[in-house]
């Protein structure tokens, strides 16, 4: 079995920001040379996360509500009372997420639904240069 370290770098825009890595994992994927397999993705640091969506406007949208319902931007956390950096929320809602996820994938091709598209979700609260760690392992 093949097992081949691979990685990207993206910008984003920080608060909640949702940005669709499907195309990017495909690439990394052929690039690999490994026929079948998996590939997982990994996001360095507490604040950002890793999910499958339907990457339509609408949804993005609901998806940024959810979270506002569910750990708001504007309540107090106890890490801002103790680092006093403002992204407690941001904290939260990763943690929520996670940061990794694996992808099954055969003859090359990522095995995700017809509407499913592998996503980064950056909540902290500034944007940030975000390096992701790849893992494309199979035959």
């Amino acid at each position: 079995m093949a097992v081949v370290p691979l990685g990207f770098s993206l910008k984003t825009k920080g608060d909640g920001d949702i940005i669709d890595i499907t195309g990017k994992l495909t690439e990394l994927v052929r690039k690999s040379g490994v026929k079948s397999g998996v590939v997982t993705v990994f996001v360095p640091g507490s604040t950002a996360g890793l999910t499958t969506i339907e990457y339509e406007p609408g949804l993005v949208e609901d998806i940024d509500e959810m979270f506002e319902r569910i750990v708001p931007r504007g309540r107090e956390y106890h890490h801002n009372l103790r680092w006093h950096d403002g992204n407690g929320h941001s904290h939260v809602r990763a943690s929520l997420l996670g940061p990794s996820l694996t992808v099954p994938f055969s003859d090359g091709k990522l095995q995700l639904g017809v509407w499913q598209q592998v996503v980064l979700v950056d909540f902290d609260n500034r944007s940030r240069n975000r390096d992701l760690v790849c893992q494309v392992m199979g035959e």
